[in-house]
Parts: structure tokens; C-alpha cells; sequence
């Protein structure tokens, strides 16, 4: 997977962001993905691709006894480790397909926004699988479809500037697809919904929610807002192993 993250102009635009600066409340999705949070308390949380450590922070104040954040950015470990401490939370720099998914050992996987980096999804499903011990449960946001499907990822814009309609081709070619995002060329891939879910089920995990994330009433009057509202960005998904 290339690390996008470890480029000085990218990493610089991402500490921009609003949900780099502020954390959950800035993040459009956190109202719904907060509520599909199992209980955390006394858990065992491992977070792929946790990049600054906020939901691991989220798991440890909520009285989580081990978090584990992994990600393959010494850049957003070292602010993991400024931003986010606890006593019960460690950073380890290692990437989704490297790291070695103990067998029963997590009671809750979470994953924010780290998926659609992931070229062989259904392996990725099969290692949650093991590694998520018997009542676990795995809790991820990737990015939707319909957006990784995006041409380009963008709007189609009027003359005067205004976005007229979200272009969606090649649906079912999953695989690379390049866009510009924060000032640099970044690889992502696309996976099908029928990926995404028949992945999990084909892993053993069974679907327990599914929701296409809204931003909150709150957040209508950030310019741009109201457009996320004419098609889907994220896909949150809870599934747990019997």
C-alpha cells in the first residue's frame, strides 16, 4: 500500500482538516458512528489504520482496559502520541496486511476511514475474523462506493462553479483509482457494496448495522455541507463473530 501520508505536503493539508484540528466532534460521521459503538468497558480494542489515536482515546475515556492503534504512518503515530496518551493505549507503526491478527485476542476491531487503501479486502474481512475473540465485534466506515466510484472524485460543475452532478463509472472494475486530494495524487481502491458485505459474510461475520453516513443538522451551514447530502461519502458497517 503506498503511504501517502509520509508526504511533507500532503501531511501538511491533512493537519488542516477540521477533524485533524478538532478530533471526533469535527468529523460529519462521528454522530452516527458513536452510535454504533459497542460497550467498551474493560474491552480489548485494536483500531486499524488509527491515524491521529482519536477513537482510540474515545475507547480508553470510555473505560476500555487495552487499546491497540496501528497504522503504517510514523507521521500520524507521532501525533497519536502528542495528541492522544492513555496508560492503557499503544501505537505500533504497521500497516493493515502486515500486522499478524492474534487468534481470539480483540473483543472489538474498529477502522476509520483505512478500508478502501485495502486492495485485497476479503483477507483483510478473514484476519478480522480470527483475530476478533467469540461475542466480538468490528466496527469500520469506508469510504462509499458510489464516491470511490466517483470520476475523479468530483463533481461535474456548471459554468459558474456551482456542483451539478456526481459522475459514477466503471462500478463494477473494482480496483486502483487515482484522484487529487490535499494537493497530491492519491491511490485509492474500489470495492463493490456486493465486496464490502459479501466479504464479511464470507468470512464468517454477521452483519448487525448499516447505515450511509449524513452529516448532522449542526454542521448544514460549513460551505459545501449541504451537497453531502446529494449522494452517499462513508459506509458504516457493525458486524460481530458468533
Amino acid at each position: 500500500m503506498k503511504n501517502e501520508y509520509e508526504n511533507e505536503v500532503f501531511f501538511a493539508q491533512y493537519a488542516q482538516m477540521p477533524r485533524s484540528k478538532e478530533g471526533l466532534s469535527a468529523a460529519g460521521e462521528w454522530h452516527q458512528l458513536q452510535r454504533l459503538m459497542p460497550e467498551l468497558k474493560g474491552k480489548r480494542v485494536l483500531d486499524l489504520g488509527c491515524g491521529y489515536g482519536w477513537h482510540c482515546k474515545y475507547a480508553a475515556d470510555q473505560g476500555a482496559a487495552e487499546v491497540l492503534g496501528i497504522d503504517m504512518s510514523p507521521k500520524m503515530l507521532e501525533e497519536a502520541l502528542r495528541r492522544n496518551r492513555d496508560d492503557r493505549l499503544r501505537y505500533r507503526v504497521c500497516s493493515l496486511e502486515e500486522y499478524e491478527y492474534p487468534r481470539d485476542t480483540w473483543d472489538v476491531a474498529l477502522s476509520n476511514l483505512a478500508l478502501h487503501y485495502v486492495a485485497d479486502l476479503e483477507k483483510i474481512f478473514r484476519k478480522v475474523y480470527r483475530t476478533l475473540a467469540p461475542g466480538g465485534v468490528f466496527l469500520f466506515n469506508i469510504e462509499h462506493p458510489v464516491f470511490t466510484a466517483g470520476v475523479d472524485q468530483d463533481w461535474i460543475y456548471t459554468p459558474d462553479g456551482k456542483p451539478k452532478y456526481w459522475p459514477v463509472d466503471d462500478y463494477f472494475y473494482p480496483g486502483p483509482r487515482t484522484t487529487h486530494f490535499l494537493g497530491c495524487e492519491v491511490v485509492k481502491q474500489h470495492h463493490t457494496l456486493t465486496q464490502i458485505l459479501g466479504g464479511l459474510l464470507d468470512a464468517g461475520l454477521r452483519l448487525e448495522a448499516l447505515e450511509e453516513a449524513q452529516p448532522p443538522q449542526s454542521m448544514m451551514n460549513i460551505p459545501g455541507m449541504k451537497d453531502e447530502l446529494r449522494r452517499p461519502m462513508m459506509l458504516l458497517v457493525r458486524a460481530g463473530k458468533t
